[in-house]
């Protein structure tokens, strides 16, 4: 979304702002009916089939295979309604942004992405928000008035403020989100910075993953990556509200700050693999919709090569 922010319009402008910007252009780009953010079977068993070298041995069908005594797999049927629960990051340091967008902005559009794509067919979209103003839990419905009802819980959100109770509240919030989503297999999308230390997320989100496709959405600015030589610059933790002046103009600094956050986006991308999930990382200095698209569009190609799934599908 480009200037202005989302914040910056009335919400019913926001709201339909994305949805054009998403049905039109979004769809457009990936030209299906289904979203496909992840790779997957379905929940429901179908037929059986002999065993293929590079089969999930998980899938084995160990009745059938004593039966007729050579190996079998039996495939699942693709669900044909999903239910999708997005855990939405909502701590002080998503209330930052140098780019085009705030984080919470951009977490907003990638939960506008993920609803207004299934909700033609029928889909349900819940949504968790996690902060230090506590959890919020909007109960998961299908129809447009629902989802733009979620939306606008999402841009309605108040800001946290600096000198908020301390976390880690993303693990928790998984763990709720567990619970709440039951058992019924799903799609779990997780937005957020996953600025806590990944210790404290990556079991719920690995367990989480166990019942339900997973993927991370995370939100980057581009001042978390690289410092601007700009002098000496006062920068203001979000969390805790703590300031120190930095002085950018030392190039050793400013190359120091580079490596460690390339280091903590690898422990990130370390974790969220480890955890299960599909990772879309979104910046908000870039093209959004762009990545959103290239990201479903690598995924389907990961489906549609991967062994079992022609007959299973793939969501």
């Amino acid at each position: 979304m480009t200037a202005p922010a989302l914040r910056d319009l009335a919400p019913e402008q926001a709201l339909r702002r994305l949805e054009i910007v998403i049905v039109r252009r979004l769809d457009g780009l990936l030209q299906g009916d289904h979203l496909g953010l992840v790779p997957g079977p379905g929940s429901e068993p179908a037929e059986g089939r002999e065993y293929a070298p590079g089969d999930d041995v998980r899938a084995m069908d160990w009745s059938l295979t004593a039966r007729t005594g050579v190996p079998h797999v039996r495939d699942r049927v693709a669900d044909r309604e999903l239910e999708t629960w997005a855990l939405v990051d909502s701590t002080a340091s998503m209330d930052f942004g140098t780019g085009r967008v705030e984080k919470r902005d951009l977490a907003v559009a990638a939960v506008a992405a993920v609803g207004f794509l299934t909700d033609r067919t029928g889909n349900r979209v819940g949504a968790q928000l996690v902060g230090g103003s506590g959890a919020r839990l909007v109960p998961p419905r299908a129809g447009r008035p629902h989802l733009l009802a979620l939306l606008r819980a999402l841009l309605d959100a108040p800001r946290t403020p600096q000198d908020g109770p301390d976390g880690p509240y993303l693990g928790a919030g998984a763990d709720l989100l567990r619970r709440t989503a039951g058992t019924r297999r799903g799609l779990a999308v997780v937005v957020s910075d996953f600025l806590e230390p990944p210790r404290s997320w990556e079991r719920p989100l690995r367990l989480l993953a166990v019942r339900h496709q997973l993927l991370a959405v995370e939100v980057v600015d581009p001042r978390e990556l690289t410092l601007p030589d700009v002098g000496l610059l006062t920068v203001v933790d979000p969390e805790s509200g703590r300031r120190r002046d930095v002085p950018t103009a030392s190039r050793r600094l400013r190359e120091r700050y580079a490596a460690a956050a390339l280091a903590q986006r690898a422990a990130i991308a370390d974790g969220l693999r480890r955890a299960g999930a599909a990772h879309l990382r979104l910046r908000t200095d870039g093209d959004w919709v762009r990545d959103i698209a290239w990201h479903v569009m690598a995924q389907r190609r990961l489906a549609a090569a991967a062994p079992g799934t022609a007959r299973g599908g793939a969501r």
